[in-house]
């Protein structure tokens, strides 16, 4: 993958660190782009949520990014990411909680997995790319997760506490299998 030029954006300050780590100049836009879209060609990197059949920790190389109808909002080659396997992302406004819904955007959008921030990034005409690693499966409960990362990107403190103590088991394999997904996205881009 050649980075040269291109800024890497990011929701969240775990996802930063990871870009971060691996030398990418990265600007983090928070969570749907709460931040601003910035100048120039961006890439859309961090974590998404599965629609299809993926693996946590299983990297997408975005080829389409669609809607919830299956329009498309932008069309590439890919990054050219080794080890990732090409997909589509459907750029949601919202995240997306249960096993119903998702299975319902993948019937309605043919995309693979959902992210918040690579539709409105694909509307603003600035994205170069996607990369992103699956950090729950189709059928992963996240309720709640939402309340845990302020609109700018950083950690919601009081949120993820009351979300690890109201939803402790989903809360606790939804932890993990983030830090999995960003350990292997990082594993993926570095090689």
């Amino acid at each position: 993958m050649d980075a040269d030029g291109l800024t890497f954006a990011v929701a969240t300050t775990a996802e930063e660190r990871t870009a971060k780590r691996l030398g990418l100049r990265t600007v983090r836009v928070g969570v749907g782009v709460a931040n601003g879209v910035p100048a120039g060609p961006v890439v859309s990197f961090g974590l998404a949520g599965a629609l299809a059949d993926l693996r946590v920790g299983e990297v997408l190389d975005a080829t389409r990014v669609v809607d919830e109808s299956g329009a498309t909002l932008w069309e590439g080659p890919g990054l050219g990411v080794r080890g990732a396997r090409a997909g589509v992302v459907l750029g949601s406004d919202a995240l997306i909680h249960d096993a119903a819904e998702r299975r319902r955007l993948r019937e309605s959008s043919g995309a693979d997995a959902v992210d918040m921030e690579s539709g409105v990034l694909a509307r603003a005409g600035r994205l170069a790319g996607v990369v992103r690693a699956v950090s729950d499966d189709a059928a992963s409960a996240i309720e709640g997760v939402d309340t845990t990362v302020h609109p700018d990107g950083r950690t919601n403190v009081a949120g993820l506490l009351r979300w690890v103590a109201t939803r402790r088991g989903d809360a606790i394999r939804s932890m993990r299998d983030a830090v999995s997904a960003l350990r292997s996205l990082e594993r993926t881009v570095a090689a």
